[in-house]
């Protein structure tokens, strides 16, 4: 694997799960968020959101809004679009900047010298930015932090087109939609576990014929 990633001109990372070890900080972020509209309709948003790991927040709460509130708090008066998006915006920020980041980080970047690194994530692509900056990350990605509200579709499709992302490429991810956003894009990919919450990822990864390991950390072991 490493001699793979040598080769790469190309490493693309998503955040949350394969970065930073995130994804229960933005899981509990979105019950809070939701909480007004009551616990049934916020247990349904974060059963929507790990469904769908890797797809916007954007997405997510209209979603809510649309299809959600109606089934299970239809009667509830509770935050639009806008306070949803403030809300769960201002619970992610310490928890972004505070939680684990993914141990033998800096090694693989120093194993990969030659490769552009790239964050491809559903997160806000400002936030994002701003995280990393203040957590001393953002220089290890020479090739951009990118993230919503474009989605990885459009930002691999428009990086691709760009040469800015130069084939061999290979996008780290802990999502299903990681792995189609890659196959659709054409990179290689490879599936993280150890953070993600993909419930059946042993049987998903075998039945796609997925590479998986536990963590960054492996790589570099």
């Amino acid at each position: 694997m490493n001699a793979f990633l040598i080769k790469c001109a190309s490493l693309v990372f998503d955040c949350d799960g394969v970065v930073l070890n995130s994804n229960k900080v933005k899981t509990e972020a979105f019950y809070k968020a939701a909480l007004p509209y009551g616990e049934q309709a916020a247990s349904a948003l974060v059963e929507y959101h790990t469904a769908n790991g890797g797809i916007s927040r954007y997405k997510k709460f209209a979603h809510f809004l649309q299809s959600l509130v109606p089934v299970h708090a239809p009667d509830a008066a509770g935050p639009d679009l806008e306070k949803l998006l403030a809300v769960y915006a201002d619970e992610v920020l310490q928890g972004l900047l505070t939680c684990e980041i993914a141990p033998g980080l800096q090694q693989l970047r120093q194993q990969t010298r030659e490769s552009r690194w790239f964050i491809v994530s559903g997160g806000d692509q400002a936030e994002l930015r701003d995280v990393f900056a203040r957590r001393g990350l953002a220089d290890l990605f020479d090739g951009g932090i990118f993230g919503s509200p474009d989605t990885k579709d459009q930002i691999f499709a428009r990086e691709l087109a760009s040469g800015n992302i130069r084939q061999p490429a290979l996008f780290l991810g802990d999502s299903k939609y990681d792995f189609q956003a890659a196959t659709q894009a054409g990179l290689d990919f490879l599936f993280l576990h150890g953070w993600s919450e993909v419930g059946d990822w042993q049987a998903w990864v075998m039945e796609k014929e997925i590479t998986a390991l536990e963590s960054l950390g492996v790589l570099v072991e």
